[in-house]
């Protein structure tokens, strides 16, 4: 799937952009040419989060683009387990991830996928991840790793291996710049970024191997870290794209999972996330879910309201993100 698009252009619906399309466009109301930039995106998460993925990074790619386009190449790595229609879904519309050595991109962006195994050697997509942090280093100006990606990729790169948290790290974490980088130009302070992880990368191992980090959270840690080598890679810990209502979905699902005994713990609730009398009500829940388990009674949830400026926070902050990484490629190199 080849998209074409910039921030006048819409992204509900984006049509595919032919191969045609030269590399200085002129869009219709634009007085002067703009180099396309060609962004990949290596989407591996869930099949139930694929299409929300596909939509949040490129409502961030169009909000960002400035007065340049941005032409969004999609693969996926074929290891990640998938089911029948989703992977139907992908022979359909992604490219071959082999395609990669045939394209010519400024940046990249890889996801994290759902963990199947208890290390990341063991995941059935450790050999083609770290084939890709390889290529990535020698065929990109820049690449984005999130999450789980972000894990594998210093761990191949520096053999950094990742610690497993006392209990999952969800919520909205108001984080704090940490150091002076271009990246972090304008963002609002603190900044607001959902993470949803299992797992943490500490500070001090990741400076002790050459990593910058950028910005950093109290309570959820290292947020945002950067190396530099023959491309610039950056590292979010958590999930800046998210919509507002991302971490809500995946609460949802996980109280689903405990209701018919896939998960044999009661999730918490996102830190910083549900009005302060949701949290209350679901506390409530809770003791009823865990005193009766019954699917059944996903019925009397409480109606779900976010925190005042939850979804505000998160926009902002993504976007001045996004927008200043894709200022970085714009510039000649």
């Amino acid at each position: 799937m080849t998209l074409l698009f910039d921030k006048t252009g819409p992204i509900d619906s984006p049509t595919l952009a032919p191969a045609s399309v030269d590399n200085h466009c002129r869009s219709p109301d634009r007085s002067a040419a703009a180099r396309v930039i060609e962004i990949g995106l290596v989407n591996n998460m869930s099949d139930a989060a694929l299409r929300a993925t596909e939509r949040q990074f490129m409502r961030l790619l169009r909000a960002g683009s400035g007065e340049h386009l941005v032409r969004l190449h999609c693969f996926a790595l074929p290891s990640v387990q998938r089911s029948p229609a989703t992977r139907q879904r992908i022979d359909s519309l992604y490219a071959d991830i082999a395609d990669l050595r045939h394209i010519r991109l400024d940046g990249l962006i890889v996801t994290g996928a759902e963990p199947r195994a208890a290390t990341l050697q063991s995941e059935p997509y450790w050999d083609e991840m770290r084939a890709l942090v390889d290529w990535a280093e020698a065929n990109t100006r820049s690449t984005i790793w999130s999450c789980l990606a972000a894990h594998a990729a210093v761990l191949h790169l520096d053999g950094i291996e990742r610690e497993r948290l006392p209990q999952k790290c969800s919520g909205v974490f108001a984080g704090e710049q940490v150091n002076d980088d271009a990246l972090l130009s304008d963002l609002p302070s603190p900044l607001k970024v959902p993470h949803s992880r299992l797992n943490d990368l500490a500070a001090d191992r990741l400076a002790a191997r050459g990593y910058e980090v950028l910005t950093h959270a109290p309570n959820a840690g290292v947020d945002i870290f950067a190396r530099q080598g023959r491309s610039r890679f950056v590292f979010f810990q958590g999930h800046p794209e998210y919509d507002a209502t991302s971490l809500q979905r995946e609460y949802l699902r996980d109280i689903g999972r405990f209701l018919t005994g896939e998960r044999h713990d009661y999730p918490e609730f996102p830190v910083d996330y549900f009005d302060a009398d949701i949290e209350d009500a679901l506390d409530a829940f809770r003791a009823e879910a865990e005193a009766a388990r019954d699917p059944a009674i996903i019925a009397r949830l409480p109606h779900l309201a976010l925190r005042q400026g939850t979804a505000e926070g998160i926009e902002t902050t993504a976007n001045a993100l996004f927008r200043n990484w894709l200022i970085s490629l714009a510039s000649e190199p």
